[in-house]
């Protein structure tokens, strides 16, 4: 992805914000609560374009488009946690030459044999050219794509778009890093590099047991006055309270882990002295505002309900399992289908005024009752 690819436009300030201001719009066309950018306009400049500009230019960097599909082998793969659930990936190119840059936070759309496609975050080190690092854990019940992943043996080919990030670090002031369970994928790659820049910062690490908690080793060798790692099975399910307890003030907190975990934290950070929560799901979430609509299939005929409380995409996957989608938060542009009849609520901001007027996103996209007729 581009280096700053969902960064919002902010303007200095010195008031303090908060997750109950008025942020700017979410990518479902919401108050946006999930990334909370506060921090001046002019550190993003320090930081970010003083490190662009002090980049050599690259012929081969500078024209690559994130939408573009690339081909990318698996070189290797590696168990990176005790109970043997969660498998480190590395993919290059065939040809060995440098795949693109990417920054922390960052994760890219995986096309799989099947034809699942898949979101994963780059866990690896940023410096490394030859290959990207992705942490999967292995889900039984889920859709099917980590264990298609987890049977990747060495030499299979992969299609691959991106890098994108949806949820960058700003690399400058403090930061407390909250992981939950494979959350911890973006988020070691941020304290990686805060480590690096010098910056203060704190981790909490959660999981429901150590035995099923990645990069253990790595993260455990690290200062342990700046990191704390609490098993649920040693420590008890962790409250928002707990884990905001080293929230530095005027600083910013970077999370991602499960929907319940997430949803504690963003109800109690308002309580904590510091200035900004930004925080990326690995789970759809929940519809909030909903009305009941239905769809109408062109292939088929077939008309479905879709209740206030559920998506398009879950309704139309149980009718056809098939159906593309991946992120399922309305920023990656698998499920976007074709509105042949009907005004959809467009619930994203990915697709520009133009497209809107034809097409939606299934996965958070909705109408306002009424029908709509999808080419599907």
């Amino acid at each position: 992805m581009t280096l700053l690819d969902n960064v919002p436009r902010i303007r200095p300030s010195k008031k303090r914000y908060r997750v109950s201001d008025a942020p700017p719009a979410d990518l479902r066309g919401k108050p946006r609560a999930d990334r909370v950018f506060t921090v001046a306009g002019k550190l993003i400049e320090r930081v970010y374009i003083a490190r662009i500009e002090r980049t050599d230019y690259d012929r081969a960097d500078a024209g690559h488009n994130p939408n573009s599909a690339m081909q990318l082998v698996l070189r290797d793969r590696v168990v990176v946690a005790s109970d043997e659930n969660v498998v480190q990936l590395s993919f290059g190119k065939a040809d060995g030459s440098d795949v693109p840059p990417w920054q922390p936070g960052c994760h890219l759309d995986f096309h799989l044999p099947s034809g699942k496609r898949r979101q994963y975050s780059i866990c690896g080190d940023p410096t490394d050219r030859s290959v990207y690092t992705i942490a999967v854990r292995r889900i039984a019940d889920g859709g099917g794509g980590s264990i298609e992943m987890h049977e990747l043996e060495a030499g299979s080919q992969v299609t691959v778009r991106g890098p994108r990030n949806g949820f960058p670090l700003i690399g400058t002031g403090s930061a407390l890093f909250i992981a939950g369970g494979i959350g911890i994928t973006p988020i070691i790659a941020m304290v990686r590099t805060a480590r690096e820049l010098g910056m203060d910062w704190r981790f909490v690490y959660s999981g429901r047991s150590r035995e099923s908690m990645p990069f253990l080793d790595e993260i455990e060798s690290w200062d342990p006055y700046r990191v704390f790692v609490r098993p649920d099975d040693e420590y008890g399910i962790p409250t928002a309270s707990e884990l905001l307890s080293m929230a530095p003030e005027g600083g910013a907190v970077y999370m991602c882990g499960p929907t319940p975990m997430l949803d504690a934290v963003r109800r109690e950070f308002d309580e904590t002295p510091s200035a900004a929560l930004h925080y990326e799901r690995f789970s759809a979430p929940t519809v909030e505002g909903g009305t009941p609509f239905e769809v109408q299939l062109v292939s088929s005929g077939e008309v479905l309900e879709v209740p206030a409380d559920e998506t398009a995409l879950a309704v139309i996957r149980r009718q056809m399992p098939t159906v593309g989608y991946s992120c399922q938060q309305g920023f990656c542009g698998t499920c976007r289908v074709k509105v042949l009849h009907g005004q959809p609520e467009h619930r994203e901001n990915r697709l520009t005024a133009e497209e809107k007027q034809n097409e939606m996103l299934i996965c958070v996209s909705r109408a306002d009752g009424g029908r709509l007729v999808l080419d599907l």
